[in-house]
């Protein structure tokens, strides 16, 4: 069987798989999966062509992997066959512990992060693969001697960050998220065993961090998407309180596995069924079951289910200070006469608070640091003499409420709530 296989991607061009193994883990089952996980959750809300897959982002960062091992190599940096495979295994699978709608219900089905579970899924892989897998998972968890490959893997200059910017824009339509993803490959070296940026490349790693920023303003926390999301949340919230209680709700049964119970790191080391079950979930599933919920008896409920599926999605405010606890509870007692609820409790299901937070570029963890011709290595910080980096390095935090549209009009009246 033929499997070197070209693929045609629309951010990259046709895209190689570099050897068998490579093209084995793709068509697994595990893998296959992440083809009904959407990149972004619930962004296509809002940007509407932003439909693409955890699956197609995969197979992008592989191909950049693939551009920084021959940048590399060709400076006569050592990377042997076996670690440049295991390199490009470990970009492969570093989001393969994803589920539904990527990072939306990350701690709202289960109380283990993704990057936990991909480690786990790579072990399991590891045991039905004989081993091959060994060298990608010490890269991935940064325990490979050669510390550049692990942040050609995860890092704040890593093929993942290369691949969903560029990604992210060309499918939402946000040319701000644009970056010369090639352009920094090529300027890519290594030295003391750490990735750095040659000099000629800084105005590329500029555009980059602030590309990054802005698309985090503009994409990954858009206030609708923001609002989208929270309302799943609380979907998936009321429906497990009405499992708990006893009530028959339709859904896929290893969907209602995680309804029933909440497993930990634990359960997903030691119980074959959790992973199991984890492994057949997708976006689809959540879909499927929420449709089902708009005919359910429970006014809380199917009101949330229609909102969403209509996309009648909730009114929310951003501030840079806290909500007044007296405006929040107002929105609260407003609502609850609005939907005849019986409880503030209630009410908690249709108004919420959080925070959000932004930083383009972290000063405590490892850092881009830029490599002149003299040797000397600056951190981009020092080097850029157009960033701000006290601004783009600043988390910038922000409060957002939630609450139906439904009841604007009474706000509106009290001109002093906000």
């Amino acid at each position: 069987m033929n499997k070197r296989k070209i693929i045609n991607d629309p951010v990259h061009g046709f895209i190689k798989v570099p050897n068998e193994l490579l093209y084995d883990l793709t068509e697994h089952p595990y893998f296959q999966r992440l083809r009904r996980i959407k990149q972004l959750g619930l962004t296509h809300l809002v940007y509407p062509g932003a439909m693409h897959t955890r699956f197609q982002h995969a197979l992008g960062a592989m191909h950049l992997m693939s551009s920084a091992v021959e940048t590399l190599l060709s400076k006569g940096h050592a990377i042997s066959e076996e670690e440049s495979t295991a390199v490009h295994a470990a970009i492969l699978l570093h989001d393969i512990g994803h589920g539904p709608f990527s990072h939306v219900l990350e701690h709202s089905l289960v109380e283990v992060s993704h990057e936990a579970i991909s480690q786990i899924i790579m072990q399991k892989l590891n045991v039905e693969f004989g081993g091959v897998l060994s060298t990608a998972i010490d890269i991935f968890n940064d325990t490979y001697p050669k510390q550049f490959l692990h942040q050609l893997v995860s890092s704040q200059l890593d093929m993942d960050r290369l691949d969903y910017l560029k990604r992210d824009s060309f499918f939402s339509g946000v040319s701000e998220g644009v970056i010369g993803s090639d352009r920094i490959i090529k300027m890519l070296n290594v030295v003391d065993d750490k990735l750095v940026i040659e000099s000629k490349g800084i105005y590329s790693i500029e555009k980059f961090l602030v590309a990054r920023r802005l698309m985090y303003w503009q994409v990954y926390l858009h206030k609708t998407a923001l609002a989208a999301e929270q309302m799943l949340v609380h979907l998936l919230k009321r429906a497990r309180k009405l499992i708990a209680k006893g009530e028959e709700l339709f859904a896929p049964a290893h969907l209602l596995f995680f309804m029933k119970r909440k497993p930990g790191i634990e359960d997903f080391n030691n119980d074959e069924e959790v992973l199991n079950n984890f492994a057949s979930l997708d976006d689809d599933d959540i879909m499927c079951s929420i449709k089902s919920w708009t005919q359910h008896q429970d006014v809380i409920l199917s009101t949330l289910a229609k909102g969403f599926v209509n996309r009648q999605l909730w009114r929310i405010r951003i501030s840079e200070k806290p909500f007044k606890g007296e405006s929040i509870q107002f929105i609260k007692d407003v609502t609850q006469k609005k939907f005849n609820l019986k409880s503030t409790q209630q009410a908690n299901y249709f108004v919420f608070t959080d925070t959000i937070t932004n930083n383009a570029y972290s000063i405590k963890d490892d850092k881009i640091e830029i490599l002149y011709n003299n040797n000397e290595l600056k951190d981009i910080s020092k080097a850029s003499d157009m960033l701000n980096l006290s601004v783009l390095g600043k988390t910038v935090r922000k409060h957002y409420v939630c609450y139906p549209k439904s009841i604007e009009p009474e706000l509106q009246r009290n001109v002093t709530l906000f």
